[in-house]
C-alpha cells in the first residue's frame, strides 16, 4: 500500500513538473500568455530566460533521479541526468537570484524569493559535492531538499490562483506566494528525511529511500 502511494505521488509530481517546465519554456520565444509583474521584472534582460532555461530544465529531469531503477540498472544515466539537473539549479538559481532584486511586488517578496534562490544553490552545490565525496546517503538527502525548492515552480503556481480566493489582492498573495511556495516544500522534506532516518535506525539494513 505504501509503495503504492509512492509511486502514484511520484507519478503527480513529474507530471505537475514537467507540464509547469513545459509551459515554463514560453518565456524563451516570449510567445504565449506572459504574466506581466514577470516581463516587467527591472532585470528581466537578459536574466529571466538564463533562471527559466536552468530552473526548467530542473524541473524537467529532477523526478526521474528518484526512480530507484533508473539508479540500480542506469548509473551512467542517473549520473548524466544528475550534471543537467545540477547545471539547470545552478543556473537558474543564479538568474533568480539576480531578479530577486527587481521583482515588482517589492522588497517583501524580493527577499523572499532571493533567499528561495539562495538556499537552492546551497543544497544543490551540497548534493552535488555529497555525490563527488561517495557520501552517497548524505547526497540523496540534500537532493531531496533541492528538489523540494525546486518544486516551488509548481507550488506558487497552485498557491497563486488559490489565495485571492480568501480575500487577498494580487499584491499580497504574491508577496505571500514568494515564502508560501518553498518553505513549506522543504518542511515536508525535513520530516520525510527525520522519519527516513528513524526508519533506517529500526532496519539498518534498508537504504534511504528517495522515491
Amino acid at each position: 500500500m505504501t509503495e503504492r502511494f509512492n509511486r502514484g505521488l511520484w507519478a503527480l509530481a513529474a507530471v505537475l513538473s514537467a507540464a509547469v517546465a513545459i509551459f515554463s519554456y514560453r518565456y524563451l520565444p516570449r510567445v504565449g500568455p506572459l504574466a506581466p509583474n514577470v516581463i516587467q521584472n527591472l532585470f528581466h534582460q537578459p536574466w529571466l530566460d538564463v533562471h527559466v532555461a536552468g530552473a526548467a530544465t530542473a524541473l524537467l529531469v529532477g523526478p526521474l533521479q528518484f526512480l530507484p531503477r533508473l539508479r540500480a540498472r542506469r548509473r551512467a544515466l542517473h549520473r548524466w541526468l544528475g550534471r543537467l539537473y545540477v547545471t539547470g539549479c545552478l543556473i537558474g538559481g543564479v538568474g533568480g537570484l539576480v531578479m530577486a532584486f527587481g521583482v515588482t511586488a517589492g522588497p517583501i517578496a524580493g527577499v523572499g524569493f532571493g533567499s528561495l534562490a539562495a538556499i537552492w544553490l546551497i543544497t544543490t552545490g551540497q548534493a552535488w559535492r555529497m555525490a563527488m565525496a561517495r557520501r552517497f546517503d548524505a547526497h540523496r538527502a540534500w537532493m531531496i531538499r533541492s528538489f523540494a525548492l525546486t518544486f516551488a515552480a509548481v507550488t506558487l503556481r497552485l498557491y497563486l490562483p488559490l489565495l485571492p480566493l480568501l480575500g487577498l489582492s494580487f499584491l499580497d498573495s504574491y508577496r505571500l506566494t514568494s515564502y508560501l511556495a518553498w518553505i513549506p516544500n522543504l518542511i515536508v522534506a525535513e520530516l520525510y528525511l527525520r522519519g527516513a532516518v528513524v526508519r533506517r535506525v529500526g532496519d539498518p539494513e534498508g537504504a534511504l529511500p528517495t522515491a
